[in-house]
């Protein structure tokens, strides 16, 4: 698509430019800037049913720098058959219009799943229909009478459409990178479980039988060899969970959020029991969520809690509240708490704030989390405090026709 520069920068360039010198050399540069405009040829298409408004607005547009190669369209019928056979930079539709009106080629854009902005060009639309339109899609509007605002809207409209496209394809192009990076990490993580587990095992049956046998300092090298092939099986096996996070789709269903806990919480029976660990829940609700991923989130959270208790047994609060749009759920302990400088890092993946003697793991517990609530369309952050406890929060978005509808008041489970 072209790049219109817009007229502003135009004169702000001429104004600085080391080559005018005087009154001819401004005039040749304008008229070279002038060529290089017509240059540019803009796939226009006009929505106007009368001939001498079509010739004055491509008079405008001509008059502003502005080369347009148009097209002339009346009906919706005509309109529908142009867009599906061929691509315009911008459109220019009269908002009356004998048996229509110059919105609905926005409503008719949309269900063709164009992106091309429409500027409505209208004798008299009134400001209340005027941010009607901007508000149901329309990229801009002129009044017929103040025409000369035209060139300065399409330019305006398309340098957006422009920046629209390539904010797209950064997405694009992130989200495609990020695949093959899961992809790589889910690859690598699988085949290097077979080797690892070899190498663990062998150095373990080494540490058996020849224990002793041999000098002090053999019996200290086999032990790191066998520690080592552990802690790294024990990485692989963390970072291939957390490149199977979404890889199979999510599964959106209704379930009961309650029972998603008591699984997550049978799912750490034992160690609940060994730290004496108090857990309460309030009332939870029904929501549209992949049932095996939120029990590994809340299993994660609740682990999460327990791992970092303070001296206390630990004591474990889960509940939700309804928002605008979401749930937004909390899980709050009193553990040891995370300093204020560190709440924003301790989601990304490999993170520790501690050593493996004072807390094992490999700080993939909160990235497996974050992933999670935001392949689910919301949020999770973390209030605390240094030795004050910690309260995580995420959200999960209602979904249309939901138990969760703002229209639906379906109770908590």
């Amino acid at each position: 698509m072209p790049t219109i520069e817009p007229a502003q920068a135009i004169e702000a360039r001429d104004s600085t430019s080391p080559f005018k010198t005087d009154g001819d050399d401004s005039a040749q540069t304008q008229a070279c800037q002038k060529e290089e405009q017509k240059a540019l040829k803009l796939r226009v298409l006009l929505v106007e049913d009368d001939p001498s408004d079509s010739e004055l607005i491509l008079h405008t547009l001509e008059k502003g720098s502005l080369s347009v190669e148009p097209e002339v369209v009346r009906s919706a019928e005509e309109f529908t058959d142009r867009i599906r056979k061929n691509s315009y930079d911008t459109i220019l539709a009269d908002y009356r219009l004998p048996g229509w009106n110059g919105m609905e080629t926005v409503g008719i854009l949309r269900r063709e799943r164009l992106d091309t902005p429409v500027v409505l060009v209208s004798g008299a639309l009134g400001e209340q229909n005027a941010v009607e339109c901007i508000k149901q899609g329309a990229a801009d509007y002129v009044l017929k009478d103040h025409l000369t605002r035209l060139p300065t809207s399409v330019r305006r409209v398309i340098e957006e459409k422009r920046l629209r496209d390539e904010n797209r394809r950064t997405h694009e192009e992130l989200a495609r990178s990020n695949r093959d990076l899961e992809q790589f990490a889910y690859i690598a993580s699988h085949d290097l479980q077979e080797p690892l587990r070899m190498v663990a095992m062998y150095t373990q049956l080494l540490a058996e039988r020849y224990q002793g046998q041999l000098d002090a300092s053999a019996d200290k090298y086999i032990h790191y060899a066998a520690d080592g092939a552990l802690r790294m099986q024990a990485l692989v096996q963390d970072l291939l969970a957390f490149s199977r996070v979404g890889r199979t789709g999510t599964d959106f269903q209704e379930i009961e959020s309650l029972q998603v806990v008591e699984i997550a919480l049978k799912n750490l029976q034992s160690t609940i029991q060994e730290s004496a660990a108090e857990i309460s829940r309030g009332d939870l609700p029904v929501i549209i969520a992949d049932r095996t991923q939120m029990i590994q989130l809340f299993q994660n959270l609740v682990g999460n809690a327990i791992k970092f208790r303070g001296p206390d047994p630990p004591q474990i609060q889960i509940s939700a509240e309804r928002e605008e749009g979401k749930w937004c759920f909390s899980v709050q302990d009193n553990g040891i708490g995370i300093a204020a400088k560190h709440v924003d890092e301790v989601f990304g993946i490999f993170k520790r704030l501690h050593t493996r003697a004072e807390y094992p793991g490999n700080g993939i517990g909160l990235a497996i989390c974050k992933k999670i609530v935001e392949q689910h369309g919301g949020t999770i952050w973390v209030e605390s405090h240094s030795k004050k406890g910690s309260l995580f929060r995420f959200t999960i978005p209602f979904r249309k026709g939901s138990a969760n509808d703002d229209n639906c008041s379906k109770p908590c489970a």
